[in-house]
C-alpha cells in the first residue's frame, strides 16, 4: 500500500508518519520517506528547492524540479519498495505540487499535472490531508532554528496554499480524506489508524 500525509507547514505530518509507522511495523514491513527528498539524489534536488541561499529558484524552476526528484524518488524508493509488497508511507506527493506550485504559485492544474505524468501513472492508495488554519501552523513552527524557503513566504501565500488543497481534496474526493489538524494528535492518529484498517 501506498499512503501519503499532505498538509501545510506545522500540521503534525512529520510526527504523525512516525507514530503511525511505528503502529503498523507490529504487522508489515513498512517503508517511510518524504518529498522532495528520499535519496541522496533528491535530498541534493531539496537542498536547491527549499535553501534559503539559493534566492533566484523561480516557481517554474521550482516546480520542475520537484516533477524531477519526484520522478527519481519513484524509480528509487517507491516502486521498489512497493514490488516488494513493503508499505510506504510518503510525507508529501504530487498533491503538494498541485496546492504549492499549481495554486499558490499560479502556474496552474494542467501545467503542474502534465510535468508530473509519471507520478500520475503511479498515485497513492490513500491520502491523508491535516487542514489547520495556516496562522496556527506557522505559529506551530516559529521555534524552528532553521526555516526554509517555503516556511519564509508570506502569510497570504500560505493562504493559498490551503485553498489549493482543499481545491485538491475536491478533484480525488476518492483517495483524499480530509482531517481537521485541531484536534489533539491522539484523535488524529486514531482516526488515521481506522481509515487505513478499513482500506487494508
Amino acid at each position: 500500500m501506498f499512503i501519503t500525509f499532505e498538509g501545510g507547514e506545522g500540521t503534525g505530518k512529520t510526527t504523525l508518519i512516525r507514530e503511525i509507522a511505528a503502529k503498523l511495523r507490529v504487522s508489515f514491513d513498512v517503508v517511510t520517506t518524504r518529498e522532495p527528498g528520499g535519496s541522496l539524489i533528491c535530498e541534493a534536488i531539496r537542498d536547491v528547492i527549499l535553501n534559503p541561499k539559493y534566492t533566484g529558484v523561480t516557481p517554474y524552476t521550482e516546480a520542475l524540479l520537484l516533477a524531477a526528484s519526484r520522478a527519481q524518488h519513484l524509480d528509487e524508493v517507491i516502486l521498489p519498495a512497493l514490488k516488494e509488497q513493503k508499505m510506504v508511507l510518503c510525507d508529501r506527493y504530487l498533491d503538494s505540487s498541485l496546492a504549492y506550485q499549481a495554486h499558490a504559485r499560479d502556474l496552474g492544474f494542467d501545467f503542474v499535472l502534465s510535468i508530473n505524468d509519471y507520478a500520475r501513472r503511479n498515485m497513492p492508495n490513500l491520502t491523508f490531508y491535516i487542514d489547520l488554519d495556516p496562522e496556527i501552523g506557522l505559529s506551530r513552527i516559529s521555534n524552528r532554528d532553521k526555516y526554509d524557503r517555503l516556511d519564509q513566504e508570506k502569510f497570504s501565500f500560505h493562504t493559498k496554499v490551503r485553498e489549493g488543497y482543499l481545491k485538491v481534496c475536491q478533484m480525488y474526493p476518492d483517495r483524499i480524506v480530509k482531517i481537521d489538524g485541531n484536534q489533539p494528535i491522539s484523535f488524529i492518529m486514531d482516526e488515521i489508524m481506522n481509515r487505513i484498517e478499513k482500506a487494508l
